[in-house]
């Protein structure tokens, strides 16, 4: 399952960023998000809405959780510190997506 949500959050945070992301960093992080709020075998989706600047996420905010009281909101506002932004600026979107099942 890790593989899965790392290569869709690269391949979603590489659309933003337009540039690629250093994978193992961002393995981590995510690691580190995920064992602190959430259980990795639930599936969950989880939109957030950010400020982007200076290729950087500030001031998230969960707009959308499929999942509400399992912690992937707050796991979701942790990976988004590790985000990567490129030259994007203003209000963005991320979607991430959590499939479950480890």
């Amino acid at each position: 399952m890790k593989k899965s949500i790392v290569a869709g959050l690269i391949a979603a945070s590489a659309l933003f960023a337009g540039s690629s992301v250093n994978a193992a960093n961002f393995q981590e992080q995510m690691d580190r998000c995920l064992s602190r709020f959430a259980n990795t075998k639930d599936a969950a989706s989880v939109m957030l809405e950010c400020t982007a600047d200076a290729g950087k996420l500030s001031g998230c905010k969960v707009v959308e959780d499929s999942a509400a009281g399992k912690g992937f909101d707050k796991a979701a506002l942790c990976i988004a510190d590790a985000l990567p932004m490129g030259s994007k600026s203003g209000v963005v979107k991320v979607p991430l997506k959590f499939p479950g099942g480890n």
